[in-house]
This record gives C-alpha cells, structure tokens and sequence, in this order.
C-alpha cells in the first residue's frame, strides 16, 4: 500500500530496511531507515537505523539513533526490547569510546529491565557482551565459561540458533583459555560449522563467531588453522562490506604472517588495518598497536617501538592493551640489555594474568625465562621454566613445545650444561622449522651455535650461526643480526681442536650423537624416534646428517655408521 503522493508507507520502508540489513546491505538501509524517519520516530525504525549505522561504523548516528530507540521502547513499557538496545549501547561505549564505565552501566540498565521476566533472547544476548568483555579486560574465565554456558543452555530451549550457536562459540574460547584445548575447540568448531553452512542468519553472530575461532587458534599459537579462518573471513567480510571485521582479522592474520617470516607483508597490513580502526572504532585497533610495536621492536626500530606502546596505553586504548603491552615492553628492555626492566615487565603482565589461564601466560614465562638468566639470576630462571614446561605438558602444541625447549637449553646453557643445551636447542630448532617459524629457528640455531662453541665445536658453531645469519637477513632483524654477527666474529677468533678440523665424530651435534649411539645398538628408526620423543621425519633427519658428515651411504650405511663410532671415540660406545 502507498501513500497518496506515491512514496512507500513508513511500516514498509522499515521491512525494505531490516530486508536490506540481513543481505548485508548497509547503505540500502540506512537509506531506508532515514526515510521512513521523516514521517515520525517509532523505536522500532530507530533502531534499525541505529543497526545500519552501526555496520557502517557512523559512531554519531549509531549512539544517536540507539538512545532515542532505547527511550521510546521505554516509554512504550517495552522493556524486553528496551533491554537488547541497552546491551548494544553497552558495547557501543566500549568499542567505538573505550568508555568501559558506561558500558557497565548500560549492562546494569539492561538487568534491571529484564528483571522478573520470563526466558528471552535478550537475557542470553546480554550473557555474551558481559562474558565477552570479561575475558578480553578482566582474564575472567570462569565468569565468561559460566554465561557462554548459560546463554547456551537459553538458546537452546528457545530454539534461538544465533544465540545458542554464538554463546557456544564464547564457551569455547573460554575453555581455550583455560587450557582445555580438545573440548573447547570442539564448540567452536561446532558453532564455526554453523556459521559456514548458513545456519546462523544475523551476520554479525557469523562474524562474532569466526573471530573467537581465530582468537582462539592464535592463543594456542596453532597458526595454520588460523590462516585458513582469516583466508575465509576475508571472503565474508569483502561480501558484506564490513570493512571493521576485516580489519580486525587482518591484525590476526598479521600476527600468522608476522610468526612464518613474511614481515613486509605484515607491517603493511598492521598499518593499514590499525588505522582503519583507529578512525572509527580506536578501543579495537590496541592490540593492532601492539602487536605493530613488537615487529618494530624485532625489526631493532626501538624508538618507534616505545612510541607505539605508549601510544597503546593511552586512552581510549589502554582498556584492551594493559594485558598486552607489558610482554612487549618486557621483549624490548631486553633487547636494550635493561635484565632488571625486562622482569619488571614481565612479572607485571604474570600477576594480571589467573593462572589458570594457561594459554596466556606461556609467551610472557618464556620470556622472564630469558630475563633472570641475562640478570644472573639461574635459580628464579630454573622455577619459571618449570611453570612453563606444567602449562606445556596441558597444552601441548608444536609452537608452544619449542619456546618451551628453548628456554630449557637457555638455562641448561646458563648451568655449563652444554651438551644438554644443545639437545634442547636442537629439538626446539626442529619443531620451530615444522612450525614454519624462521625468526624462532634462527634465534635457536644462534644459541646452538653458542653452546657448541663452548663444547669446542667451532666448525658445527660456524655452519649454525651462519645459517641463522642468513635467515635473520632475510627478514630484516638488525638486532639479532648484530648478535650473530659478533659470535661469528667470536668463533673465528676461537683456538680450533684437532678433531674439530677432521672429519670425525666430533664434528656430530649433541642430537646426533645420541641418535648415532641408538643406531649402534641396533635400534629402529621408529624405536629411536620413540625413544627420544621426537617424530620420525625429525630421526631421518638426523640420520641423513649423520651419513652426509660421515660420508657414507648405501645399504650398509647403517653398520658403518656403528663401526665409525667405535673406531673414532670409544666415549660415544653403544649405550649398554
């Protein structure tokens, strides 16, 4: 039905409007919200308008048109509606503003409007924004698992699948940060499904969910999973037009790009995601900010690294980045050799973090690690290696495995206890290279290199570090460039052992030797692998290393690697 002059009635231009927002069509329906506004406010099109305005990131008209729906739903004793605008005003002062007292108390506004009334999407709706913002700010796990749950439980028993879906998908990122990996991944991988099939129809809920997938993936540091998520929310998000959610994954996806060497690739899109965000929605672009200061910092562009962190610890920002930025000030005094600063950091960042968040702690353990052992301090070093290697043993995934072994020959290598050292840099080399982490490899081939040089392995110690060297020049990281660089100049300076210019068993690394001694005693390759914890793919190897150093090969390989053994260093004999 038209009105006489030809134009749509204001009740069809809403349903044009709310047709237009479930294609993703913003534009469309703002255009048809704003013209059915001109023939009077009903809260019904003002908070349509307030949903378009929304996606298309016009802070003033989203706050504008929320709070006077918000009002009318009032007036009208429609609290249950009056309720859901609340819960997005809540949200609304937190990440367009950073105002996080305000969003409280539009949360407190939304309780007290559904107090007494009887099971409704808006309760669960509520459950996720307070679960949500518990986690991000407060580390607040339990409170996060206990809506995502609840919300859940509602979704269900209302048939509400956007609901149910999107609070499952919180539970599962609740249970990932609490270290509970098989099970919360097994939400999110149900509520992600969900979300790829279709079956959640608001496009926001989609969105929220494959964020938590790919948050949860990075937390867990399992980076080929995520890059395939943020390959598959870029293609959404370029369908809708969302240009906020996409630059908000493509912080995560440079943080996959930063991890697998592609540095110039990652600083362009940090910049750019980062200031698309900070023009419209600043509280979301911290950890881009962050995560920027870090790459400046391995880059060895310090000053603009510690620029970067204040600026992150400014308001609006600091709400989000006060859980981030401390690990990154902690890696940057460390790299300006201040030991005393760089515990500081890190123990601040620990204490702010329960520890049962065993997924956030790791990165901050690994480095404090570093930090005692540079303070002198080998004992403390000792202790925070074993909270490390505890959360490892929960949460064992190949990235964390290597920081973990590590920091393990870091203090091994402190203690004199190079041989040991270099087992653990070697297993931590080889699962950083399965990992696809250049960076981290080479910073462990530089640590080898040091304890063989100390073992009196100048050739291996040279082959290691030049490795590293080459590595680091590659992706452009001056300060790890310049250590390198020194202990070459350091091992070509050192006294050269006899057998350390033959070709003899001395030239093995410590991983090698152990691998030859099982080889003599007749052990199969699987049998070693199991022997040593190591994968099979990682002893053939070692192996092949060990014919190619040897120079032998051929069928009988294997009985000549025993016999050289025995020949050359009676101390390197089959173990009994």
């Amino acid at each position: 039905m038209h009105e006489p002059n030809g134009t749509q009635t204001v009740n069809e231009q809403r349903k044009q409007g709310q047709e237009a927002l479930t294609r993703g069509a913003w534009r469309e329906a703002y255009i048809c919200f704003a013209t059915a506004l001109r023939s009077g406010e009903t809260p019904e099109v003002l908070e349509g308008l307030g949903m378009a305005a929304w996606w298309l990131d016009d802070a003033a008209v989203t706050f504008d048109a929320r709070e006077r729906a918000y009002l009318l739903y009032r007036q009208q004793g429609e609290y249950c509606h009056a309720a859901r605008v609340a819960t997005y005003l809540g949200y609304d002062y937190y990440s367009f503003r950073g105002d996080y007292a305000i969003a409280t108390g539009w949360f407190q506004r939304a309780h007290r409007l559904l107090e007494g009334s009887e099971p409704v999407p808006e309760q669960g709706l509520l459950a996720i924004y307070e679960g949500y913002l518990a986690l991000m700010l407060h580390n607040d796990i339990p409170t996060a698992r206990q809506l995502g749950a609840e919300a859940a439980k509602l979704g269900r028993a209302l048939g509400v699948l956007d609901l149910e879906m999107l609070a499952l998908a919180l539970e599962g990122l609740a249970l990932v940060s609490a270290g509970e990996i098989a099970a919360g991944m097994r939400c999110l991988d149900e509520s992600t499904t969900a979300a790829v099939a279709g079956e959640i129809s608001d496009l926001d809920a989609q969105a929220q969910v494959c964020c938590y997938l790919i948050y949860a993936c990075e937390k867990v540091r399992d980076y080929d999973r995520a890059a395939q998520w943020c390959a598959y929310m870029k293609e959404i998000t370029t369908r809708w037009k969302y240009p906020m959610m996409f630059s908000y994954c493509r912080m995560h996806y440079a943080g996959v790009l930063i991890w697998r060497g592609h540095w110039v690739e990652a600083e362009a899109t940090l910049v750019a995601a980062t200031n698309d965000l900070i023009a419209t929605r600043p509280v979301e672009a911290a950890e881009g900010i962050v995560r920027l200061a870090d790459l400046r910092r391995m880059q060895g562009r310090f000053d603009e690294a510690a620029t970067l962190l204040a600026q992150a610890e400014s308001h609006p920002f600091r709400m989000v980045s006060a859980h981030l930025a401390p690990v990154v000030r902690a890696a940057l005094a460390l790299d300006q050799r201040d030991a005393g600063a760089a515990v500081a950091s890190a123990e601040r960042f620990l204490r702010s973090i329960p520890t049962a968040e065993r997924t956030g702690r790791p990165a901050a353990l690994e480095l404090l690690v570093l930090a005692q052992i540079a303070r002198g301090d080998r004992a403390q070093a000792e202790i925070t290696l074993n909270e490390l290697n505890a959360i490892v043993a929960t949460v064992p995934t190949e990235p964390l495995q290597a920081a973990a072994k590590f920091a393990a020959g870091m203090v091994a290598a402190a203690s004199g206890e190079d041989e040991t050292a270099c087992r653990h840099f070697e297993d931590a080399i080889d699962l950083f290279h399965r990992c696809g982490a250049p960076f981290e490899s080479a910073r462990a081939r530089r640590e080898l290199a040091r304890s063989l040089l100390a073992l009196g392995q100048s050739e291996n110690a040279r082959e290691q570090a030049q490795h590293a060297l080459e590595t680091l020049q590659q992706l452009g990281a001056l300060p790890e460039i310049a250590r390198v660089t020194a202990l070459l100049r350091q091992i070509e300076s050192a006294p050269q052992r006899q057998n350390d210019r033959n070709s003899t068993v001395a030239d093995l690394t410590a991983r090698e030797r152990e691998v030859l001694r099982l080889i003599a005693t007749g052990k199969s390759n699987q049998e070693i692998a199991a022997e040593l914890v190591l994968s099979i793919r990682t002893v053939e190897r070692h192996i092949s290393n060990i014919y190619q150093k040897l120079q032998i090969s051929g069928p009988v390989a294997r009985a000549n690697a025993t016999a050289y053994l025995l020949r050359h260093d009676s101390t390197l004999s089959p173990i009994a």
